[in-house]
């Protein structure tokens, strides 16, 4: 009875196995490949691709850096967000760093410093002047600004009378001085190399900058994937002038180009208005070329 029943368990069992991969194995897979067939999906299935003169050039669905062998943005071309993968297909995913990134570290610089450095570059790429490059919590030289502050505390962490402040993200270099001068009456000193500041409360300071800077958000962050394929109505507007100055052409072209590949909220109210990077650079080489230049990426 025993062998029997054993028998009639492992018949159900193999029973099970051959209709799950009748189903998943096999009808599952062709279901979906019929699916990807029916014109208006069978584009997305295959990718998204957009091919010039019938080669596959891009994908609307991933990005692309436009840039010279040197990383250096090429002017003629609008510039995607930052990526911690370099647009690299095969390595999406984003730096890992939280608000809580303050702090640089050798050869690894915080959050806030990438952010505040990502936002006087760009100002200057752009010809704004340094002003525009101003962000809350950044110095003027495009480091996060951050104390650590040595003394007593209170009950809740807060240094009462401090003893010694220090800017930690900017070492010391000649003729170099801090981003302030003074932290409640106490002078305030530069970083100095190799030395651990972590036993000092890190005080992030939010300066005069407006709340509203003039470079973007998505200019100066990445992604979650490393691979966005747009950029903000606000960013894309930004390099307008540039762009017009390199192809010889007026602002007006490029906002004409740019307004064309403008998508509002998903069904109107998910997510922002954006631009596609990679569709406008290819129309812009399309009716604007310049001669003598090729797409990076």
């Amino acid at each position: 009875m025993r062998m029997t029943d054993a028998i009639r368990g492992h018949l159900v069992a193999l029973r099970a196995l051959l209709v799950l991969t009748a189903i998943l194995g096999i009808g599952y897979p062709i279901g979906v490949w019929l699916v990807a067939q029916i014109p208006g999906l069978h584009g997305r299935a295959e990718g998204s691709l957009i091919t010039v003169d019938g080669q596959p050039v891009a994908s609307a669905l991933i990005g692309q850096s436009f840039t010279d062998a040197a990383g250096r943005p090429l002017p003629q071309y609008l510039q995607s967000r930052p990526s911690a993968t370099g647009y690299d297909t095969l390595a999406s995913g984003a730096s890992n760093l939280g608000p809580e990134s303050m702090v640089d570290r050798p050869a690894h610089p915080s959050l806030l410093s990438q952010v505040c450095a990502r936002s006087v570059a760009i100002a200057q790429t752009e010809g704004l002047g340094a002003a525009a490059g101003a962000r809350p919590f950044c110095t003027p030289g495009g480091k996060g600004a951050v104390l650590a502050v040595f003394g007593p505390r209170d009950a809740h962490g807060a240094v009462t009378h401090p003893s010694r402040v220090v800017s930690v993200n900017e070492p010391c270099q000649t003729g170099s001085a801090p981003f302030m001068a003074e932290y409640h009456g106490v002078r305030v000193q530069c970083a100095q190399a190799g030395e651990d500041y972590a036993a000092g409360r890190i005080v992030p300071i939010r300066g005069a900058a407006p709340g509203h800077p003039r470079v973007p958000a998505d200019a100066v962050t990445a992604s979650g994937s490393g691979l966005d394929p747009d950029i903000s109505p606000a960013y894309a507007d930004l390099q307008a002038e540039r762009i017009a100055k390199a192809r010889g052409i007026s602002a007006a072209e490029v906002r004409a180009v740019i307004g064309a590949h403008q998508r509002g909220r998903l069904l109107g109210f998910l997510g922002q208005a954006r631009v596609s990077v990679v569709a406008v650079n290819l129309e812009l080489d399309r009716r604007h070329p310049v001669a003598g230049c090729c797409r990076g990426g």
